[in-house]
């Protein structure tokens, strides 16, 4: 069974709102390889984050490195400044319970995992405010976060590894992170190398620990494209705004087309126009024909004196082949021409209703229904002279150029070949 879109979206809507709690794990996944990075880590590391500094500010002028916040743990809504303060300085992996040190995860106090103990007669004031420095690998990131968290650490530092020194990664936990509440950041390698080497050679300590004084901060730009709901949002609208700019466009250009297929409507009412009286034509020559009393019956008309109408029909329409006055059908409704009924003559001396070839010009095209000539375009003057006979053949003429022959009422609806 297929589903409407308008199911498919709300289903979307559902799913982002359950994954509210942790926004941009939704995000991270897409570009999330398990089998390149098991430590939690975005492969290409560039992608949906905000930016952050790390800055030396015990030192003059301060050094500032580039940092990206991890996507657990607390958001700094405001810098944070602490003693910085590598966990290998002061701990050591708890040992098992059997009494040995043999963990899932590498034993190394520099990498923040596995359990750690306080190892050593020195460690940090817990009343004091203090951020851990560790370095990647081993274990995942909220590892290393809830490691400095339980040590009393009020923030961590994460620093890149040999592997690739320049990437800035961003850091996320695949579980669920909610039990974190300290901040985490990533800085490059090359920037933890040196912080390290600064706070080895400092000469500030606080219980007895060599220490730098850092401040971290994080910058977030004015759109926030982490957000799940407006990347869904931007995804749903974008294709359906191109989309209808798109239909906007080809019916423009389509009802621009058609209009000029059309003729105008001062020209249409500026046609001659006839009524037929049931004894012969009553010409008209105004620009636009007097509105119909719906009043008067139409079989009511008087008749027009034949020898009046003779003569007015062979001053006014000397020129008119004699076909002309023997049309007795219109072709677009079929119907032989009533008493009462007006009718319009086309350049091309063809009759119809005048309502409705007004509409079929003003509407759809301004050819003849019959012989397809333009009527907008100027006629050539020709002799009047007899209709061909049926079997007489028709020579063909280029495209856009005028036939040579009379159009009569035998003319067909589409131009014929030559038999």
């Amino acid at each position: 069974m297929k589903l409407p879109p308008l199911s498919f979206a709300l289903l979307g809507l559902i799913v982002i709102s359950k994954a509210s709690a942790h926004s941009t794990d939704w995000l991270k996944r897409f570009t999330f390889t398990p089998s390149n990075r098991q430590d939690g880590s975005w492969l290409w590391g560039w992608a949906w984050a905000a930016d952050g500094s790390v800055s030396v500010v015990d030192r003059s002028p301060p050094l500032m490195y580039p940092a990206r916040p991890a996507s657990f743990g607390a958001e700094l809504t405001e810098p944070l400044l602490g003693y910085v303060i590598p966990l290998s300085a002061f701990t050591a992996p708890c040992p098992a319970d059997n009494g040995t040190t043999q963990y899932p995860f590498d034993p190394n106090p520099g990498l923040g995992c596995p359990e750690l103990c306080i190892n050593g007669p020195s460690k940090p004031d817990p009343k004091e405010r203090w951020i851990a420095l560790v370095q990647r690998g081993g274990c995942p990131f909220v590892e290393k976060a809830r490691q400095a968290e339980r040590l009393g650490a009020r923030a961590i530092v994460v620093g890149g590894d040999r592997e690739n020194p320049d990437a800035l990664l961003n850091m996320y936990s695949e579980t669920d992170a909610s039990d974190v509440h300290i901040a985490a950041t990533f800085i490059k390698y090359w920037d933890y190398a040196e912080l390290s080497t600064l706070i080895a050679s400092s000469n500030t300590s606080h219980s007895g620990l060599r220490t730098v004084s850092l401040l971290l901060s994080t910058e977030y730009s004015a759109w926030e494209w982490y957000s799940p709901i407006i990347t869904f949002v931007v995804i749903l609208l974008l294709p359906s705004i191109l989309t209808f700019i798109t239909l906007l466009i080809h019916r423009i250009r389509a009802a621009r087309a058609a209009q000029r297929d059309r003729a105008p409507e001062d020209f249409v009412h500026s046609l001659p126009w006839r009524v037929w009286t049931g004894n012969g034509w009553e010409k008209h020559e105004s620009s636009y024909p007097p509105p119909e009393d719906p009043t008067e019956d139409p079989s009511s008309a008087p008749d027009v004196d034949l020898e009046r109408g003779d003569r007015e029909s062979s001053s006014s329409c000397a020129n008119e082949p004699a076909w002309v006055d023997q049309q007795e059908e219109c072709v677009i409704c079929l119907e032989i021409f009533a008493k009462g009924d007006r009718v319009r003559v086309l350049p091309c001396n063809h009759l119809f209703h005048l309502e409705e070839i007004d509409e079929w010009l003003i509407s759809k095209k301004k050819v003849c229904p019959i012989c397809k000539a333009d009527i907008t375009q100027p006629r050539p003057s020709q002799p009047s002279h007899a209709p061909p006979p049926a079997d007489s053949s028709i020579t063909s003429t280029p495209p856009h150029t005028e036939p040579l022959h009379e159009p009569t009422e035998r003319s067909p609806l589409l131009p014929s070949s030559s038999s």
